[in-house]
């Protein structure tokens, strides 16, 4: 039996060939271990619960009228919190992440008397630090968030 080559079986056995190489990858990533495909985590409903938390701070932050600055001198990073709070009260921690070194993360627990934190730039390495500020007064929970470049 001889098979007549035209077009229309070119394009036919093209598409068959590149329908059988996508099934083949298909196939060995869905029956391979080694590669994670689930799309949900574990503890979902824990984790939203999380994120809203955090969505819940996040917004307490923004609706308060002398918001939280942070900022810097030459010298420190100063986190200034809202001047009619009574600082002995503001509880939490600031978390410094540095994104190209993990080994550099750290966090230093709030507990002032006055309404600044200082954080001397000296022990920072220079390049992007992410600042995340955690706090409470009178069972409010607060976080802000900020990005910040250390020459």
């Amino acid at each position: 039996m001889k098979i007549k080559m035209n077009w229309g079986t070119g394009i036919f056995i093209a598409i068959l060939l590149f329908m059988s190489f996508i099934l083949f990858f298909v196939i060995k990533v869905q029956s391979n271990s080694k590669y994670d495909n689930e799309l949900v985590v574990e503890d979902y409903y824990k984790m939203e619960l999380e994120l809203q938390g955090k969505l819940d701070r996040e917004r307490n932050a923004v609706n308060l009228v002398d918001k939280v600055i942070i900022d810097q001198d030459d010298i420190n990073i100063k986190i200034s919190f809202p001047a009619d709070f009574d600082a002995s009260k503001i509880k939490g921690k600031v978390s410094l992440y540095r994104p190209s070194n993990q080994r550099l993360d750290f966090e230093i627990p709030i507990s002032i008397s006055v309404p600044y934190l200082l954080i001397p730039k000296n022990d920072l390495a220079g390049g992007r630090w992410d600042i995340a500020v955690e706090w409470k007064y009178n069972d409010t929970a607060y976080l802000n968030n900020k990005m910040m470049t250390l020459n």
